[in-house]
């Protein structure tokens, strides 16, 4: 006879295979029968439509005015000269959103992916082709990067294009490949528990690890909506302390200030995970929080002021002490 449950059994186990800088196998387990493709299925798509990637969004090229034209003394016409560009991966320098970069190539010569790179980004595929040039040929053009998700079509860039720039396809995301597939696991005689294995693939512009920690936070904040409605701290209170609204609010995770993925990335490898964290750090100890740069110190800063703990700013004697203790046992449990 099977035993009543009154919650579902917790998964306790996580296992990490990095198969490549590119390429990570992440499992976990054991879930009851039906929870795993629960949590398997938005977290693939997550993946794949919410990575952030950098990709041309379009592209200027003297001598030619549309994507139908030919370009003289370049064997590849407009329309093959853009494909080998939409191809190559580039990888902008961190706080850069956008960025238009002029290239001017004389021939004899094939273009590669390596040739377009230059002190504000890299190209994560430095074989690709892009171009051969003729003895006697120029070939100059300028191409405009952009920071996105997911693809976005020519049609809808136009907005954003410089006027004399032929708009592209923008390939954003990183994610090359998403899978998943479950297996059925042990758990005290009974074969029914499952097991989830992601198997993540990228180009190379974020590792394949990062980008599953990425698409773990989107979805936190996701459900960080119904936080205010619905105070899911209060429903694990183990103390006295967590009684306390202003301590229930600070032992919220960080996901819940609804961060950018590289501010929220810079406070989860210095293992900061709760608000209260933030809160009782001094302005100097939070500026020297390691890689956390200037744009995402001045995010960080903005969002406790608005939830009212600028930083720096007093806090009762009382409140730090129960706020400390109780993020210790957070931590530890």
């Amino acid at each position: 006879m099977k035993s009543i449950k009154i919650s579902p059994y917790t998964p306790t186990d996580i296992e990490i295979e990095e198969i490549s800088s590119n390429r990570a196998k992440i499992s976990a387990f054991p879930f009851e029968s039906g929870y795993a493709v629960t949590l398997a299925h938005p977290l693939r798509r997550l993946l794949l439509s919410s990575t952030v990637g950098c990709a041309p969004i379009a592209v200027k090229i003297e001598g030619a005015s549309h994507e139908f034209d030919s370009i003289r003394g370049v064997m590849e016409d407009v329309a093959l000269f853009i494909v080998n560009l939409k191809n190559v991966r580039f990888k902008l320098k961190e706080e850069i959103e956008k960025i238009t970069i002029d290239y001017t190539f004389s021939g004899p010569m094939s273009i590669k992916g390596s040739d377009l790179e230059n002190s504000d980004i890299e190209v994560v595929t430095p074989q690709n082709h892009v171009a051969t040039i003729n003895n006697d040929g120029v070939l100059k053009f300028s191409i405009v990067i952009y920071r996105g998700t997911k693809y976005v079509a020519s049609e809808d860039i136009r907005d954003v294009v410089p006027e004399g720039y032929i708009p592209i396809d923008a390939f954003f995301t990183p994610v090359k490949k998403a899978t998943y597939t479950i297996e059925n696991v042990l758990v005290e005689d009974d074969p029914n528990f499952e097991k989830i294995i992601f198997d993540v693939t990228t180009d190379g512009q974020i590792d394949a690890i990062t980008a599953f920690k990425n698409s773990m936070s989107v979805m936190y904040k996701q459900m960080s909506v119904f936080n205010n409605e619905f105070d899911i701290s209060s429903m694990d209170a183990d103390s006295k302390e967590s009684d306390l609204p202003e301590i229930r609010n600070l032992t919220n995770k960080v996901e819940s200030l609804n961060l950018s993925a590289r501010s929220f990335n810079c406070l989860d490898r210095s293992n900061l995970k709760f608000i209260g964290e933030l809160v009782l750090m001094a302005e100097n100890e939070l500026k020297e929080i390691k890689n956390l740069g200037k744009k995402s110190y001045e995010e960080i800063t903005e969002k406790l002021e608005e939830i009212g703990y600028p930083v720096g700013g007093e806090i009762d004697e009382g409140l730090a002490s129960a706020l400390k203790k109780k993020i210790e046992k957070l931590k530890i449990s």
